[in-house]
């Protein structure tokens, strides 16, 4: 039988950069925060080689997408010969592209989860992490979700406490910001001697210490820098009513707070006509 699996988004509530380390990736703490927007990966037996379906334009259906990639890996570790075959992996994408809400990440964790169902796969939750751990950053997370603090380059995930339930109302300009560009231009502010310009502190309402998650990203004034409408989008949710905004990992979407789901509804619709998709 064909097994689906959600893919559910995610946003950082918090991402600091610590420094680099000895293998050249960036040394990160973050605070995840998984949403209940979702991509649905549903992974169909067939006989004949390994494909992928997608409707989405732009999304790549070879070994460019983390799901052949994580379907690859899988494949090998169960000492299978070849490349991946007999089955077919459906992929609805409701996550936007490259938008910093880790919708690669999910699809690739999803991937895996229900792989390891349709094929049987005998494996212990710390394997199927440190398979995860393989294709990126964000993959460990994306297989439990929830809440949860990064480490190391963010694939090192421990669970916190769940924040109180909360409305997220996400900004998408017509750009994206690739991961390599944000940590680039980063870099380039750092070596310059600029640091990471100060951003406000901004309490999220919570069972945490208020210095646990300020939503501060220090990516967001390098990728500002040359993306402007980063910062107005920012100041936009607060002006419809956001308790906090923030741009969420790499960019280029802003999300904002909002304890009230006809708050939410409300900027929505106040938003709309800003030239975003909100």
């Amino acid at each position: 039988m064909p097994v689906a699996v959600r893919a559910h988004a995610k946003i950082n509530l918090d991402l600091r950069v610590l420094g680099t380390r000895v293998d050249g990736f960036h040394e990160l703490r973050t605070v995840f925060q998984a949403l209940a927007l979702h991509d649905t990966i549903t992974c169909v037996p067939r006989p004949g080689p390994l494909a992928i379906e997608c409707d989405t334009a732009g999304v790549p259906l070879d070994g460019g997408n983390l799901v052949w990639k994580a379907a690859d890996v899988l494949w090998r570790s169960i000492r299978r010969l070849g490349p991946p075959r007999d089955v077919l992996i459906r992929l609805d994408k409701r996550i936007p592209v490259q938008a910093g809400l880790g919708g690669g990440s999910a699809n690739a964790a999803a991937t895996l989860l229900a792989l390891v169902k349709l094929w049987r796969v005998p494996v212990r939750p710390s394997q199927l992490t440190d398979i995860a751990a393989t294709h990126g950053a964000d993959v460990p997370f994306s297989l439990s979700g929830g809440t949860a603090l990064g480490l190391g380059r963010g694939d090192e995930v421990y669970p916190l406490a769940d924040l109180p339930r909360h409305w997220i109302v996400l900004v998408i300009p017509g750009f994206g910001v690739s991961s390599a560009d944000a940590y680039k231009w980063y870099d380039e502010e750092r070596d310059l001697g600029r640091g990471p310009s100060p951003r406000e502190p901004q309490h999220v309402p919570g069972p945490w210490p208020p210095r646990a998650a300020q939503m501060i990203n220090d990516l967001e004034a390098p990728i500002a820098r040359h993306h402007p409408e980063i910062d107005q989008m920012k100041l936009a949710l607060r002006r419809v009513g956001a308790l906090a905004a923030a741009m969420s990992g790499s960019g280029s979407t802003v999300f904002g707070l909002f304890q009230r789901r006809k708050d939410a509804v409300s900027a929505v619709t106040r938003l709309s006509g800003a030239g975003w998709r909100v």
